[in-house]
C-alpha cells in the first residue's frame, strides 16, 4: 500500500512518485501496463488516477476486512477496484 501524507498532498509528489514508477518498470522490467487496486468508494482518489491515464475496469475484490494491515474499516462495503493503464 502507498500514501502520500495528508499535510503533502497537493504538492505534486504523488504525481511525480507514480510517473517515476512507471518509468521503471517500463524500462526496467519492459512492463507495458500497470495495474493497480483502489477501494472502489474513494471516488476523488480514482478520478485523481482517471486523470493520470488509468481506466476503471469495473473488476473488483472483497476488501480484507479482519487483516489489520489494511487498517481498522469503518464500513461494511468496501471493494478493491482494478485500475489499469496502458504504458507506452
Amino acid at each position: 500500500m502507498f500514501a502520500v501524507r495528508p499535510e503533502l498532498q497537493g504538492a505534486g509528489l504523488g504525481k511525480r512518485i507514480i510517473a517515476e514508477a512507471e518509468r521503471r518498470v517500463r524500462e526496467l522490467w519492459d512492463v507495458r501496463e500497470m495495474h493497480m487496486t483502489v477501494i472502489s468508494v474513494r471516488e476523488e482518489l480514482i478520478a485523481w488516477y482517471e486523470r493520470r491515464g488509468y481506466r476503471r475496469t469495473g473488476r473488483t475484490t472483497l476488501f480484507p476486512y479482519g487483516d489489520e494491515r489494511f487498517g481498522l474499516p469503518q464500513r461494511d462495503d468496501l471493494e478493491f477496484e482494478l485500475l489499469i493503464k496502458p504504458l507506452d
